[in-house]
């Protein structure tokens, strides 16, 4: 483990897998909107969104993806990863006041370049809302790679 209680690269395996959960609730969806400036209706009026095929107020799907990003900074690889690239795919809509649980899974790993390829999902009550994968720069226990960082390339 590094010094901030993340995963160095040498310490990860394929199949290494960790989760991370977040309940979303109003506080959450406006605070996010505003420091966004995503004020789509859907997520903010209530009557507007009930005249939509969701029937009612919508979490932002960005910040129910965030709930990955919690899952890597704070779990796998942990602190002092770098995020590089997510690709989602958006299954389900979340509603306020539903559990996002995030699981992350190490399906690849680059050891030379730092990055790991995770498998990522969501899911709200056991049924996937979000799907995709991630790659991510790992730290290092090596002493010679500490000195500069790799040149961010995906």
């Amino acid at each position: 483990m590094n010094e901030f209680g993340g995963y160095h690269i040498e310490d990860l395996f394929v199949g290494m897998s960790a989760t991370y959960c977040k309940t979303l609730v109003e506080r959450d969806v406006l605070l996010f909107a505003h420091a966004c400036g995503d004020r789509n209706p859907v997520h903010l009026d209530e009557q507007y969104a009930r005249a939509t095929q969701f029937g009612g107020r919508i979490v932002h799907g960005m910040l129910s993806a965030s709930v990955i990003s919690a899952a890597i900074a704070s779990r796998l690889p942990g602190p002092g990863s770098i995020y590089l690239s997510q690709d989602l795919k958006f299954v389900r809509p979340v509603r306020l006041g539903e559990t996002v649980v995030a699981a992350v899974s190490v399906s690849e790993i680059d050891p030379a370049k730092r990055r790991v390829v995770l498998s990522t999902v969501c899911k709200v009550a056991g049924q996937i809302v979000i799907s995709g994968r991630a790659l991510v720069m790992a730290t290092t226990s090596r002493i010679d790679d500490k000195a500069s960082l790799p040149i961010v390339e995906t």
